[in-house]
């Protein structure tokens, strides 16, 4: 209870010192004895016989409200407070004063019946298996359900991401652990358990922060915010951000199904910015009974290295002899991709929207066009580009499907980091019989470290 007060000091103390600048007085104020301190515990028996409606009113003008109702903890004037089971309940009230913190006898109420509606709900199930049972979790440090056991959101992200504030701060990181291991040192972060064994029980064994040890406490879910208040336990976190929150009890619910759930707590200002931590956790049954997946192993993409009968490679391109083809940037559908060990990653122009394919390729490639013919009787080829045509010849090395052209190459873009400046190109992914609906995967540029060809597609206009 000391330490609670200290907060809420420390959170109000501008009110008083603007209060007392105001009065033109050093002093924070005058400490109110008990007696001018005025509050009310009553117990609403018109919504529930058993009394579990509890209504908490301070009547104390200028006072900050400081509750701790067992199985949670408010701030309010006036709160309404609903005990699902029977027992007695010991309700406290302190009062934040001017001259500093007032606390009262407590009060202790008796809950004579349960009323289980009000932890009947799917979310209180799948928390703690329901009533008269009781959940474990484990931080997912091992990434079995998520890519790791942090991420890191805005303020204003909530419930399954969504932004609460129109323009507010929202936006996601969501690193994968395996990557980034140096989010939290791996190991066994211990057990949360939450109960409904005859009320709302916590009970958090922090195996790698020695300094909470077993925290036990008392726990509320409120379905209809989406957040979580704990009393007298923290959740499982790690040992480096312990003191980067201020309330380890105020937690944002981002998602709970009956195997995985999300807290995102608030941390400080002074850890490296005002943010969401988001803690993600798996129940330890389905922990214990997860079997990884079998990685799938693929070969490479359809038409990679294609094998060409002789002569076929230039039917192809030209369409046959004393004939020519035009072929045109795929820009309306799948115009660039990064093909590393013979698989692709990009479907459409989107997949590397701005950064990679963008409005400056878009321009140049409306109305421009390659031809490769062979009309009399030598293989040329033309580009026509920004009302520009410049003419040549190519020839085809059959033995690596590489295409040289004289004085020319593919269409171009000089403003971005990709343009294809070489006049040797690859022939990466081909489909023979196939390519006046595929299209053909020119290379200009191969990454040997990588095993990583830049490849344009080209189609038949």
């Amino acid at each position: 209870m000391k330490s609670f007060k200290i907060l809420w000091y420390l959170l109000l103390l501008p009110v008083f010192l603007i209060t007392s600048c105001e009065d033109d007085s050093p002093e924070l104020g005058r400490m109110l004895s008990k007696d001018e301190i005025h509050f009310r515990v009553v117990q609403d028996r018109s919504i529930d016989e058993g009394g579990n409606t509890v209504i908490l009113i301070n009547e104390t003008p200028g006072t900050v409200s400081m509750w701790d109702y067992g199985t949670g903890r408010s701030n309010r004037a006036v709160d309404t407070v609903r005990f699902a089971f029977q027992g007695e309940y010991v309700i406290k009230f302190s009062a934040m004063t001017a001259g500093g913190v007032v606390e009262m006898d407590p009060v202790t109420i008796e809950v004579t019946e349960d009323n289980l509606n009000y932890v009947d709900d799917p979310l209180w199930t799948a928390l703690t298996g329901g009533v008269g049972e009781e959940k474990t979790w484990i931080l997912d440090i091992e990434a079995k359900y998520f890519d790791g056991p942090l991420y890191f959101y805005g303020t204003d992200n909530g419930w399954e991401g969504a932004c609460m504030e129109e323009g507010g701060d929202c936006w996601n990181w969501n690193p994968v652990y395996a990557d980034n291991t140096w989010l939290m040192p791996a190991g066994d972060y211990g057990t949360m358990t939450f109960s409904l064994k005859g009320g709302p029980f916590v009970t958090v064994n922090h195996a790698m922060l020695t300094s909470r040890g077993t925290e036990t406490g008392t726990y509320f879910l409120d379905v209809n915010s989406k957040t979580l208040s704990l009393t007298d336990a923290a959740p499982l976190h790690d040992a480096s951000r312990d003191g980067c929150v201020d309330d380890w009890g105020n937690i944002r619910l981002l998602s709970l199904t009956e195997n995985s759930m999300q807290f995102a707590v608030l941390r400080k200002n002074s850890c490296e910015g005002a943010a969401l931590l988001v803690y993600n956790y798996v129940s330890k049954e389905y922990a214990d009974n997860w079997v990884p997946e079998e990685p799938v192993e693929t070969g490479p993409d359809e038409g990679f290295d294609p094998e060409f009968a002789p002569g076929e490679l230039l039917t192809m391109l030209t369409g046959g002899p004393s004939s020519g083809r035009v072929w045109k940037l795929d820009a309306a559908g799948n115009p660039v991709d990064w093909i590393a060990a013979g698989k692709g990653w990009t479907e459409s122009s989107a997949s590397s929207a701005d950064w990679g394919w963008n409005a400056s390729w878009d321009a140049a490639a409306a109305g421009s066009w390659i031809r490769f013919d062979r009309f009399g009787g030598t293989q040329n080829y033309t580009r026509s580009q920004n009302g520009t045509t410049t003419t040549g010849t190519f020839t085809i090395n059959e033995a690596d499907n590489t295409i040289t052209l004289n004085n020319n190459t593919l269409i171009q873009n000089p403003e971005s980091w990709m343009n294809p400046t070489s006049n040797t190109i690859k022939v990466v992914k081909a489909f023979p019989g196939e390519h006046e609906t595929k299209g053909i995967w020119f290379g200009t540029s191969y990454d040997a470290g990588k095993d990583e060809w830049l490849a344009f597609h080209y189609v038949i206009e």
